[in-house]
């Protein structure tokens, strides 16, 4: 505190300003000494991180006047971060910013304080959408002011016309009151708080301006896109539908997404002819086989736990074979692998694991499944040539060769033995890569990320990529980690492998046992390659005509008996990951839902630097 009996306190947020900082503060003081005694404001320069000569031109001004204060950081908090610290230590008790740009005319600076000063409003904002307003707005940053604003008023509820002008006011009171609950640090600081104002009941003033963009500025595609509607997003979810969600309602809908999968499986896989063959073969091995699935469950909450060790947090077993169970339900729902998102929100929520941390142990665990099913097949291949079951020749015939009686199985299968070429390679290629990077001290993230933006909001997202990446290679670096989940992917591939091949058994299928288990693991690697992709030519799904093909072409077992078999084992594999993900679901009492009302409180930052108030 400085003593002195400041009322009013701006800000200016400055980020590498070294060329108008002093102008700034300069026209600041000289327009607040219009409407105001000469001791009753302060103008503070919350330098954010700066690389160029913006601290030392503050500290200069600092030390002439008194009424400038200079507040520094060694890291960069992004605009929301440094004027939250700057309000803090402010002495006012309005609160003021405005852009360093004075892209504002500084005319409207006395309507803007007096506004909130004199009592008549708790905040109060410039506007380039209300009319009257004079602004000279790029097309392009037009567009995207229009259609930001238009989502804000539409998913939040606001009637404010300009959430992002940098031209505020706020009373001390009432921003703190409502700072609360505001979790944007970056660009989407202003909008928050103006939202939640209006929620809670505050009088917010929204004037006309007349703005004109100062310098180079341009629409910034990482913060624009990605950063910002990803927060209008998490707003909507909080406000809209957080408040419905009860515990009931949760589980509720984890039986329906249930429910919803079984159809889902009804209209993919076609179950007429699975139960006509399923009628035909042994159902103990049929049951022996989801028994066998069920056992590699815990194998793979083992092996999530070791991955997680590596990255300094433990966890027990148990609760991570849960999370799998549900994020694997949900990946059986929604498109895209949606479900992987629940296992990060589910192990944030409910064991604190930051969300960076949380996608890059799932990175790692998926870049290790994929190796090993592309070692797999590529060992046991050349198994199978050098035994005489197959050679080269005959899989190409096999591969390549046009369809037989069962056409579309044989067009689908060649498909999927394509794309299970490409995504072995392709996770040969990533693990080379990792590797690699792990052994290398260059940091290639930030500047490929700021080739796209140079914007704070992108440093921001610059330091997720470069945590997440960090953390596969910490994993990948140490051979002893790496040789541990390895061996543990390795069984855990086994076991499907089993699985398959004991339902493939249960069609009483004559074949020496060596040529079966060659034969199984080949064409079960092969089709869990093809499936990453979500395709599905001729109606048939990848894996299945995958499986289908290679059992078909490089053993005696027809095309209809493999067929049948690929599809019984899926649906084994399916059914056995529904009923863990419900009886996880109902166990942990954790759905999607749930885990994002539980993450918000759990902030997971490094320790901002201390400023310096000169």
């Amino acid at each position: 505190m400085s003593g002195r009996a400041v009322e009013v306190s701006v800000v200016l947020p400055a980020y590498n300003e070294e060329a108008t900082i002093e102008h700034t503060v300069e026209t600041t003081l000289a327009t607040l000494e219009t409407f105001l005694p000469a001791d009753a404001f302060e103008v503070i320069v919350a330098e954010d991180g700066c690389d160029d000569r913006t601290p030392e031109i503050a500290d200069q001004m600092a030390e002439a006047d008194p009424r400038v204060r200079h507040f520094h950081s060694d890291e960069r908090l992004g605009r929301g971060g440094a004027l939250n610290r700057a309000f803090e230590a402010a002495d006012g008790e309005t609160l003021v910013y405005f852009d360093t740009d004075l892209a504002t005319d500084m005319g409207h600076l006395e309507e803007l304080v007096e506004s909130v000063r004199s009592g008549e409003y708790d905040f109060a904002t410039g506007s380039r959408w209300m009319p009257g307003e004079k602004a000279d707005r790029p097309a392009k940053r037009d567009l995207a002011s229009r259609g930001f604003n238009g989502l804000t008023r539409t998913f939040l509820r606001s009637d404010l016309r300009d959430h992002q002008c940098g031209f505020k006011a706020f009373d001390r009171a009432a921003l703190f009151d409502v700072l609360d609950d505001v979790e944007d640090e970056h660009w989407f600081w202003d909008t928050e708080v103006l939202v939640r104002a209006q929620r809670r009941g505050y009088d917010v003033k929204e004037f006309a301006v007349d703005w004109e963009p100062k310098g180079d500025t341009k629409v910034d595609l990482v913060r624009d896109v990605f950063g910002m509607g990803s927060q209008i997003f998490r707003c909507w979810w909080e406000f809209s539908v957080q408040p419905r969600i009860t515990r009931r309602v949760s589980i509720t809908a984890g039986v329906l997404m249930t429910l919803v999968a079984i159809l889902l499986m009804g209209q993919y896989l076609p179950l007429e002819r699975v139960l006509e063959h399923m009628r035909a073969a042994d159902p103990a091995l049929v049951a022996l086989s989801a028994l066998v699935y069920a056992v590699s469950w815990p194998l793979r909450g083992r092996r999530y736990k070791d991955i997680l060790e590596e990255l300094d947090y433990t966890e027990t077993t148990g609760f991570l074979t849960g999370a799998i169970f549900i994020s694997q339900t949900g990946n059986l729902v929604f498109p895209a692998r949606a479900g992987d998102a629940v296992r990060a929100y589910v192990v944030k929520a409910r064991r604190s694991i930051p969300y960076p941390t949380g996608f890059a142990s799932l990175a790692v665990e998926r870049v290790f499944d994929l190796l090993t099913i592309t070692v797999l097949a590529g060992a046991v291949l050349i198994g199978l040539a050098l035994t005489g079951v197959t050679s080269v020749e005959g899989l190409q015939s096999t591969v390549l060769g046009a369809g037989g009686p069962d056409s579309e199985v044989g067009d689908s299968g060649q498909t999927a033995i394509y794309v299970a070429f490409g995504v072995g390679l392709a996770a040969i290629l990533a693990v080379a890569v990792i590797v690699a990077s792990a052994r290398s001290d260059r940091n290639l993230v930030r500047t490929v990320v700021s080739r796209a933006s140079n914007d704070s909001y992108a440093d921001y997202v610059a330091g997720v990529v470069e945590r997440f990446t960090g953390d596969v290679q910490t994993v990948a670096g140490d051979r002893r980690a790496f040789a541990t989940v390895g061996v543990s992917s390795l069984a855990i591939w086994t076991l499907d492998v089993i699985t398959a091949l004991l339902v493939l058994a249960a069609f009483d299928v004559s074949l020496p046992l060596a040529t079966l288990v060659a034969v199984g693991f080949f064409a079960v690697s092969v089709g869990n390659l093809a499936k990453v992709l979500p395709l599905s030519p001729g109606g048939i799904g990848l894996y299945e005509g995958a499986f289908t093909l290679l059992v078909a072409g490089l053993t005696p077992i027809g095309a209809s008996v493999a067929f049948a078999a690929s599809i019984v084992d899926h649906a084994v594999k399916n059914v056995v990951t529904l009923v863990g993900g419900v009886v996880s679901m109902l166990v942990l009492n954790v759905s999607l839902t749930e885990a994002v009302e539980q993450s918000k409180d759990v902030q997971v930052e490094a320790d901002p630097a201390e400023p310096t108030d000169d």
